[in-house]
């Protein structure tokens, strides 16, 4: 048997091919902006910034911004001060990096057996900052202070 087509049905498959034929031509042109992000830059580069420190030949100073202090933490700081804040970046990040990967964890679904408070178990505490509410005032004060 032979089925015809109806408008409605030819409209929407001609809409289909163009949309098909737009992504295509999206897709084309994203892969050759994103390699030309690595391509080499024909423009000069500055050797020098405005922040004339000691630390421009530090670990993590790269072109074009060199040594970035935005806040002048380091302003007049010797090098005992500039070992010690790049320790306490370092411990906040590690710290940071585990607070998201409990979050992703408790999200999952993965919960301590056991109980939090009394009555109250790991698998009814709900997750991010909806916790609060289940977590029992004095559960929260004892979050406090340990922080």
């Amino acid at each position: 048997m032979y089925h015809e087509t109806s408008a409605c049905e030819r409209f929407a498959q001609f809409n289909l091919n163009r949309l098909t034929k737009m992504l295509k031509f999206i897709t084309i042109i994203s892969s050759i902006a994103s390699a030309a992000a690595f391509s080499a830059s024909t423009s000069r580069v500055a050797r020098s910034t405005s922040l004339k420190m000691g630390y421009e030949n530090a670990i993590g100073a790269q072109a074009p911004l060199g040594f970035w202090d935005p806040l002048g933490l380091l302003k007049d700081a010797d090098q005992e001060r500039f070992d010690r804040l790049r320790t306490v970046e370092t411990k906040h990040g590690r710290i940071s990096m585990l607070a998201i990967l409990g979050h992703l964890v408790t999200t999952a679904g993965v919960r301590l057996p056991g109980e939090i408070a009394y009555g109250i178990p790991f698998s009814s505490v709900k997750n991010g900052l909806a916790a609060f509410d289940t977590i029992p005032a004095a559960g929260i004060a004892q979050i406090v202070a340990f922080i």
